[in-house]
C-alpha cells in the first residue's frame, strides 16, 4: 500500500512540567519509562498501531525493566496484546481482529458482546498466563461498576441512567460517582503507582486466571452497545461496564519516578467519555506532570481519508459497505507507521526536546 508522504510533522508532543524539565536535562530514555497509559476509543487505537508498535516493538525493549500499563477499554485490549508475547504480532492481530469485526443493522448488544468475546478468545488464544506473569510488564484494567439505574441491563431503565449520568456530569464530574465507581483490576505484588483516588469510590481487584477475560470484556462495555459483564470473579457483586465512561483519557494521580510516557489518539487529556465536549474540562496538570504525551499531529489527521483516525461512526458511514470501511481502516493502519518512524527517529537524533510544547 502507498504511504501518503508529506513534510509536515505526524507527531505533536505534549508534555507536563516536571517531565519537560526532566527530558530538557535527559532527553528521552527508554530506562526512565515506568508507567505507559492506553485511553478508551475504540478503532482509534487502530490510527496509532505503528506508534505502539515503535514504542512496544523497538524503544521500550531496548530497557528492559518492570513497567505498569494502565488501559481503559481498547487500551487494555491493546495492552493485554502487548503482553501476551511478542508486541509486535500481538498488536498487528488485534488491528486485524477489530477491522474484520462486522455489525449488521439492527444487531443486538448481546450479539454484539458475543462476538466481543470470540474476538477476545481469539486474540488470546492460550496466552493468558502470559500475560499475568509477564516479566517486564503489568496490567490494570479499569472498570466502571455501575450504580442506580446504571445498573439495569438494558432498554428504558438504562437509558434513563445514561441521562441521568450526562445531565448531572454538566454540573459536577465528581457527583457521577451516584452512578459508577471505578474499578482497577491489576495482579497482586508492588503497590500500584497511583497516588490516593478519592475523588470515586475505587474498587481495587486481584487480576487472575479466572477473570482476566471478563474484565477485559468489562472494560469495552459501552452501555446500550454491549451487555456489561455481572460475573467478575474477586470484584464486589455488580454490573462492570466501559473503564473509559469515568476515565477516558487517565487522568489520574500517576506516582512516576521517571517517565509516564502516553501514545494517545489526541493532544488533549479528557477525563471523562461524557466530558468530550466539554472543553473547560481537562486533565489536571498537577496529576499529569510528569507525562509525556505523544500523538498524531492536525497535519498529520488532514492527511488521512477522512481527515480523522478511524472511529465508531465508521460502522455507519460504512453501512452495507464493510469492505470499504475495511480497506480505509487498513490504510490507517498502514499510514501509522508514519507515526511510529518519527518517534524513533525524535529519540535517536534528540530532537524530541526541540519539538515539546506544554499539556
Amino acid at each position: 500500500m502507498v504511504a501518503i508522504h508529506t513534510s509536515a510533522p505526524a507527531l505533536t508532543l505534549r508534555a507536563g512540567s516536571d517531565a519537560i524539565a526532566h527530558l530538557r536535562e535527559h532527553g528521552l530514555r527508554a530506562a526512565d519509562v515506568d508507567i505507559v497509559p492506553g485511553a478508551a476509543g475504540g478503532p482509534k487505537a487502530l490510527g496509532i498501531n505503528g506508534l505502539d508498535q515503535a514504542v512496544f516493538g523497538d524503544f521500550l525493549p531496548s530497557a528492559p525493566r518492570p513497567r505498569t500499563l494502565i488501559g481503559a477499554s481498547i487500551g487494555s485490549w491493546r495492552f493485554a496484546a502487548i503482553t501476551m508475547g511478542d508486541a509486535r504480532t500481538g498488536l498487528s492481530r488485534l488491528a486485524e481482529l477489530y477491522t474484520r469485526q462486522r455489525f449488521p443493522k439492527g444487531i443486538t448488544a448481546k450479539d454484539v458482546s458475543h462476538r466481543c468475546e470470540q474476538m477476545l478468545s481469539e486474540l488470546l488464544q492460550d496466552r493468558d498466563q502470559r500475560i499475568l506473569h509477564n516479566p517486564d510488564y503489568r496490567l490494570v484494567i479499569v472498570v466502571i461498576r455501575s450504580r442506580g439505574l446504571m445498573a439495569r441491563r438494558g432498554g428504558l431503565g438504562l437509558g434513563l441512567g445514561l441521562a441521568g449520568l450526562i445531565g448531572t456530569n454538566l454540573l459536577s464530574r465528581r457527583a457521577t460517582g451516584l452512578f459508577m465507581e471505578r474499578g482497577l483490576v491489576y495482579p497482586r505484588g508492588a503497590d500500584l503507582p497511583v497516588g490516593p483516588l478519592n475523588d470515586f469510590t475505587t474498587h481495587h481487584v486481584d487480576l487472575q486466571a479466572d477473570n482476566l477475560r471478563a474484565a477485559l470484556l468489562a472494560s469495552a462495555a459501552i452501555p446500550m452497545v454491549l451487555d456489561g459483564v455481572t460475573a467478575l470473579p474477586g470484584a464486589p457483586d455488580g454490573v462492570y461496564r466501559d473503564g473509559g465512561m469515568l476515565d477516558y483519557h487517565l487522568d489520574l494521580p500517576y506516582q512516576s519516578d521517571g517517565i509516564v510516557l502516553y501514545p494517545h489518539f489526541t493532544d488533549r487529556v479528557i477525563p471523562g467519555w461524557f466530558d468530550k465536549p466539554l472543553r473547560w474540562r481537562n486533565g489536571d496538570p498537577q496529576r499529569l506532570r510528569r507525562l509525556l504525551l505523544v500523538s498524531p499531529s492536525r497535519e498529520y489527521l488532514a492527511s488521512l481519508p477522512h481527515g480523522k483516525l478511524p472511529d465508531r461512526t465508521d460502522f455507519k458511514h460504512y453501512l452495507g459497505d464493510d469492505a470499504g470501511r475495511e480497506a480505509y481502516w487498513r490504510k490507517a493502519v498502514a499510514e501509522s507507521q508514519r507515526l511510529g518512524d518519527e518517534f524513533l527517529e525524535l529519540v535517536e537524533t534528540g530532537k524530541l526536546v526541540d519539538r515539546l510544547q506544554p499539556l
